[in-house]
C-alpha cells in the first residue's frame, strides 16, 4: 500500500496564523505549477475542522441547490449514491467558518507564493465516499472552469483532512502543463453543464503523471494551469479534502461583476462563457 509523503523535516513551519514557505517551495510552485506543504494544520486543528465538515456530509448544514452535488455524476443522482460529495462555498452556508484557521494560514501561503494582493475567491469541500471506484475527478485545468481575466494568478490550497493515498484517490498532477502555451480543450463529462458541473480533458501520450499522496494536515497548492485530477476510492474510509482558492483582488472583482461567484447555482448564461475562447473551449 502506498504511503503519503513524509514531512521534509520534523520542524514545523506553522508560526501562529502564518505558514513559512521556503525558497524551494516557491521554486517548485513556479516550475511545476504545484507544491506539497507538510503540516499546514496540526492534528488538533484538523480534528476541530472535521467536526463541522462532517455536519456538511450528514446534511445538517443546509446547502442550496446544485452547490451540494456529485462531481462524479450528474445532478439527478440521489445524494446517498454520491461518489464525490461536493460542497461549494461552505463558508457561505456556514458563516462560523469565515476567517477560520485554515483560511488564515492558507492566505499567508497564497501571499508568499503569488503576491500580497491575493484574496480568498472561493472555498469547496470534496469527499470521496468509501469503496467508490468511480469517485474519479476528471483531468482538468482550473482555468477551464473560470472566466478569462487579464490576471490569472491563482493559489489553490488543497488541505487533506484524511491521509490522502493512491488507494483512496489522492491528487495527481502533470507538471509540464503548467507552462504549455495554451489550455487544453475541455468538454462536459456527463452530458452538459445543465446536467453536471464537471469538465474534463484527455491525457496526451507523453504526459508524465505525478501522484501526490500526503498526510492529514498537509496540503498541496496548485496554480490555474497545471493539469490535475484524482482516481477512485478503493478503501473503507472517506477521503476528505478542504479547498480554498486565492486570486488577485482585481480578478475577484471582475468575476463578481460578471456574476460569477463559483456557485453551481450561478446563471447558466455566465457558466456557459467560462474558459478561454479558442483554447479550453472552441472559438
Amino acid at each position: 500500500m502506498s504511503q503519503p509523503n513524509a514531512p521534509v523535516s520534523s520542524e514545523t513551519r506553522r508560526v501562529g496564523e502564518e505558514y513559512v514557505v521556503t525558497d524551494d517551495h516557491r521554486r517548485q510552485f513556479a516550475e511545476q505549477g504545484f507544491v506539497h506543504l507538510p503540516g499546514l494544520l496540526s492534528a488538533e486543528e484538523v480534528a476541530c475542522i472535521a467536526v463541522d465538515y462532517d455536519r456538511f456530509l450528514r446534511r445538517e448544514i443546509h446547502v442550496e441547490g446544485k452547490d451540494y452535488c456529485d462531481m462524479a455524476g450528474d445532478y439527478g443522482r440521489d445524494p446517498k449514491d454520491f461518489s464525490i460529495v461536493n460542497v461549494m462555498l461552505p463558508r457561505r452556508y456556514f458563516p462560523a467558518w469565515v476567517d477560520n484557521v485554515v483560511e488564515r494560514r492558507a492566505a499567508s501561503v497564497a501571499r508568499q507564493l503569488c503576491g500580497p494582493d491575493m484574496q480568498l475567491d472561493y472555498d469547496q469541500l470534496l469527499a470521496k465516499q468509501p469503496f467508490k471506484d468511480d469517485a474519479v475527478f476528471a483531468w482538468h485545468q482550473d482555468m477551464a472552469y473560470w472566466p478569462d481575466t487579464p490576471d490569472t494568478r491563482t493559489a489553490t490550497i488543497w488541505l487533506a483532512i484524511d491521509d490522502s493515498t493512491v488507494e483512496n484517490g489522492c491528487m495527481r498532477f502533470v507538471p509540464a502543463t503548467a507552462h504549455e502555451p495554451s489550455l487544453r480543450q475541455h468538454a462536459p463529462v456527463f452530458g452538459g453543464r445543465g446536467t453536471s458541473h464537471a469538465l474534463g480533458t484527455e491525457l496526451h501520450e507523453d504526459d508524465v503523471v505525478v501522484p501526490m499522496p500526503i498526510r492529514s494536515g498537509d496540503c498541496t497548492v496548485h496554480n490555474e494551469r497545471v493539469l490535475h485530477g484524482s482516481g477512485g476510492n478503493f478503501t473503507a474510509g472517506f477521503r476528505r479534502a478542504y479547498i480554498i482558492a486565492f486570486r488577485s483582488e482585481a480578478t475577484v472583482k471582475t468575476e463578481r461583476e460578471l456574476g460569477f461567484t463559483h456557485s453551481h447555482n450561478d446563471s447558466p448564461d455566465v457558466l456557459d462563457t467560462v474558459g478561454v475562447d479558442g483554447e479550453s473551449r472552441g472559438g
